[in-house]
């Protein structure tokens, strides 16, 4: 305990210096805003501002993607209450009582349960990856390369069984991520692979070029398609602050979402739909007016926005310790903290205390600031929504390419950023998830690593997976998994409890109603 209190002491230090704050107060800031615009959501915002961060020390700009990261959580539920325009996957079961509220006039206690119960849980997710992250970074140093390549495995198969879509087509798109990342030099031959001849690509393929393109442009292109929404109507926010009543009813929401979040989120594949629809389906059942659910009930909202805002926070435990991006998001933190030359790992807390605990630290003042800032400003977001979205459009598109192209100065970045928003588009279209394409880039180069050591340990031997006792428990654990998964979708359509199939039907209709707004 006196090295996690000496750990979180300095890395106070780190979070207090001013530029530190200043970054801490600008990504949440930022979050917020571009989360507020309807179909982006947190990945592409962070993909979109990835380049930025290139100039900054690496404590600085992984402290402004964290702010980013949660700011813009928060700032995409304020669509999906007032215009049921989810910003982002998760964002849908917001929409399932948010919505109905904002149309019985009571849209300010509802983003105002959504801040308050965002601040406990990330705070009780917070104090959780204290307290858990560097124990298990100190465990994690025993892990071995078979353990690696298993672990690397499990987080992309888990978005295949955990994700809210079609499992064959996140398969095709996490395998597309990782036939994308192997282009360039072979790390260990030096033989180009898949370049064509071209030079640009024996250096392989940028992940800002592929976020930006995939995530921001591809978006972009996406939304031009559908209709692009024309802005919020004249709204009125008269009360933020939820009455005592609302508190009554959501505290006990809150709390148990807080700890469904906490360890949803260091599930690979988990994230915020998961976590959002366990909550609220618990909650579902704790009540003791179930019949609400759906038509405006606030403890149903405090749960799913509880839930959701606890797992982004635990969803670092696995990235810190084991350099395993659990979800979307956390491969592109991981790819930004690559680009300053530091692989995240059990080594990190040694390496680099600095970013390690100053991350952890930040986020405590992050949470703070976020309630701060989006109480008082919760009007002021609101008017921002009534910019249409035509406007905004060709704005983010060239902020995205003068990114790219900043990073490496490269033209050839540029090209690559627009193919791929093409790729994006297309993968959009026919519904293919983005989250393991994106995942299957990043664990890609992790994946032939770590297999490659581990054959050269065994002499080409596979049953150097059946000999160690990481790879054995993880194996046997998503055998379960698969059989549960199977048990599990056969009565999907006999439980009252909101399910996958629902959520995707939920999302389905909003797509195809909210342009009308």
């Amino acid at each position: 305990m006196n090295e996690i209190l000496n750990g979180l002491g300095y890395g106070f230090s780190v979070a207090f210096q001013w530029e530190n704050l200043l970054f801490v107060l600008i990504g949440v800031t930022v979050g917020t805003v571009i989360g507020l615009i309807p179909g982006l959501g947190p990945v592409a915002t962070i993909a979109l501002l990835l380049p930025l961060t290139y100039t900054l020390e690496p404590a600085s700009a992984i402290v402004m993607l964290a702010g980013i990261y949660y700011g813009s959580m928060y700032g995409g539920r304020i669509p999906a209450i007032l215009l049921r325009m989810p910003g982002d996957a998760s964002a849908v079961i917001t929409t399932f009582d948010g919505y109905p509220l904002a149309q019985q006039g009571r849209a300010g206690p509802a983003l105002g349960i959504t801040a308050i119960g965002s601040f406990l849980g990330g705070t009780v997710a917070i104090i959780g990856l204290t307290l858990l992250a560097p124990t298990l970074a100190n465990v994690a140093g025993d892990i071995s390369s078979p353990d690696m390549f298993v672990l690397a495995g499990l987080g992309l198969l888990m978005i295949a069984f955990i994700g809210t879509g079609s499992r064959p087509k996140a398969l095709i798109a996490a395998a597309l991520g990782i036939l994308i990342s192997i282009v360039g030099l072979d790390p260990t031959t030096a033989e180009q692979r898949l370049t064509f001849g071209s030079f640009e690509l024996t250096a392989g393929i940028h992940i800002v070029a592929v976020a930006v393109g995939v995530f921001g442009i591809g978006e972009i292109m996406f939304n031009a398609q559908q209709g692009f929404y024309g802005g919020l109507a004249k709204t009125t926010i008269d009360r933020v602050l939820p009455t005592k009543t609302d508190w009554i009813r959501s505290r006990f929401a809150i709390a148990r979402a807080s700890v469904i979040g906490f360890f949803v989120g260091i599930i690979p594949g988990g994230g915020g739909t998961i976590s959002s629809v366990l909550a609220y389906g618990a909650e579902r059942r704790f009540s003791k007016q179930p019949e609400k659910f759906g038509k405006g009930a606030i403890d149903g909202l405090a749960a799913t926005e509880t839930a959701d805002n606890a797992s982004s926070n635990s969803a670092f435990i696995p990235l810190l310790t084991l350099g395993v991006p659990p979800n979307p998001v956390l491969a592109l933190i991981f790819g930004a903290l690559l680009l300053h030359n530091i692989t995240p790992g059990p080594g990190l807390v040694n390496d680099h205390p600095d970013v390690f605990w100053g991350v952890i630290a930040s986020m405590y003042v992050g949470n703070v600031v976020l309630l701060l800032l989006n109480l008082p400003l919760i009007a002021l977001f609101v008017k921002m929504l009534k910019i249409p979205g035509k406007v905004m459009a060709p704005i983010i598109l060239m902020v995205a390419v003068a990114g790219v192209y900043s990073v490496r100065n490269s033209m050839f970045d540029v090209l690559l950023a627009i193919m791929f928003g093409v790729v994006g588009y297309f993968l959009r279209v026919f519904n293919f998830d983005l989250g393991p394409f994106i995942l299957g880039f990043i664990l890609g180069p992790i994946l032939e690593e770590h297999f490659r050591r581990t054959m050269i340990l065994s002499d080409g031997s596979f049953m150097i997976f059946l000999q160690r006792p990481i790879p054995l428990i993880i194996m046997s654990l998503l055998i379960i998994a698969v059989v549960w998964f199977a048990y599990d979708s056969r009565r999907r359509k006999k439980r009252l409890l909101p399910t996958m199939d629902q959520y995707q039907e939920a999302e389905r209709t909003i797509g195809s109603t909210d342009r009308k707004h």
